[in-house]
């Protein structure tokens, strides 16, 4: 079962290379969702979601966030960074690789699985980050029909 893992002192850094993805996401006509996985003092992988770059449904931030820092034997002692509150695909990837701690910019534009994420011992720390909820909120306004899709049509 996993445990909670202590606080970190430099959340705020860590965050600003998910924020950095989602913006370039944003720029090259994505979804803006970026995320970073973590150690303390060492950012392990970083993404954000390309969908509508590589024409792949399963292409979220998170995903593209653990593609890039590649397999590992335990994820124990890291934390993954995100802008925007997992989906169910995402959460479901945290929960399989026992992620114990999720930092979350925002989930005043999509709610997404916070309380799946608790029920299994996961620590989550929520922001209220007004540039992140401003990007996406910039970008559900311009492309409706692409967010839809991006969270399952719900």
């Amino acid at each position: 079962m996993m445990t909670e893992s202590p606080r970190w002192p430099d959340d705020e850094t860590m965050m600003r290379v998910a924020i950095e993805e989602a913006e370039t996401g944003f720029r090259q006509g994505g979804v803006p969702v970026g995320a970073a996985l973590a150690t303390p003092d060492t950012v392990l992988g970083s993404g954000h979601n390309e969908r509508v770059q590589r024409r792949d449904p399963t292409a979220h931030g998170e995903i593209a966030c653990l593609r890039d820092a590649g397999p590992r034997a335990s994820y124990a002692g890291t934390t993954l960074y995100t802008t925007l509150s997992p989906c169910p695909m995402c959460s479901g990837a945290i929960i399989l690789f026992q992620i114990p701690r999720v930092v979350i910019a925002e989930r005043v534009t999509y709610a997404g699985d916070v309380d799946l994420l608790r029920a299994h011992g996961v620590d989550v720390v929520l922001w209220a980050d007004e540039r992140c909820i401003a990007l996406m909120s910039e970008f559900q306004r311009r492309s409706p029909q692409v967010w839809s899709e991006d969270i399952g049509g719900r």
